[in-house]
């Protein structure tokens, strides 16, 4: 109780998941403790709960547990689990599936899901001890990841990409994952090294 581990999914059945944690009779985990739904060989990270039959039940909702005494500090690079998905306050993660950590929206880069691992970088360490974490690079090494990022997909249209910086922001995150300002940052490099040329409705690469 109060710890939390990362356990694989033995079988699922009407009534919910059922966990392999190394006894004869595995562990449940219900439908409504499940923050997305899994399946059998899938390695989930929960914690424990006594449910109102004062039996010994798992759950995923590990945020109440997580410790905030990590010794990590500001640029220390970490690794963890990805619990939970808020649209209003981002990616909550277990680093080392222990520590309190949060992506914030706006560090959210490419399609992060429930149950990645995801190596980030400490951007700040609160008050309380939770983490602020990033995916993305200190700003001028994100600019260069994300320029080789664009050409790519450009050669994936055959060097033609069907829309330009002008686009909505959702059209820009789902073709590329990148935020607006993201994107335009990148297009101007690639602009003034002469590998992109843009006009009114495509990017093309030179």
């Amino acid at each position: 109780m109060g710890q939390v581990a990362e356990l694989t999914v033995s079988q699922v059945n009407k009534f919910g998941a059922f966990l392999d944690w190394g006894l004869e009779k595995d562990l449940m985990l219900p439908y409504k403790q499940q923050l997305v739904r899994v399946n059998q060989g899938d390695n989930v990270l929960v914690t424990l709960y006594i449910d109102k039959s004062d039996r010994l039940c798992a759950t995923m909702n590990v945020y109440p547990v997580l410790r905030t005494d990590s010794s990590y500090q500001k640029n220390d690079q970490v690794s963890g689990r990805v619990y939970t998905i808020s649209d209003q306050f981002g990616a909550f993660v277990a680093v080392d599936n222990i520590y309190s950590a949060l992506i914030p929206q706006k560090e959210l880069y490419g399609n992060i899901r429930v149950g990645d691992t995801v190596t980030a970088r400490v951007v700040d360490v609160r008050s309380d001890g939770k983490l602020n974490l990033s995916i993305r690079e200190k700003a001028y090494l994100q600019i260069e990841k994300d320029a080789r990022e664009i050409l790519s997909i450009i050669d994936s249209y055959d060097g033609v990409l069907p829309f330009n910086d002008k686009v909505s922001p959702e059209i820009i995150k789902r073709e590329t994952g990148m935020s607006k300002s993201e994107f335009k940052r990148a297009v101007g490099t690639l602009l003034k090294a002469h590998k992109i040329e843009i006009t009114e409705k495509v990017i093309r690469r030179l």
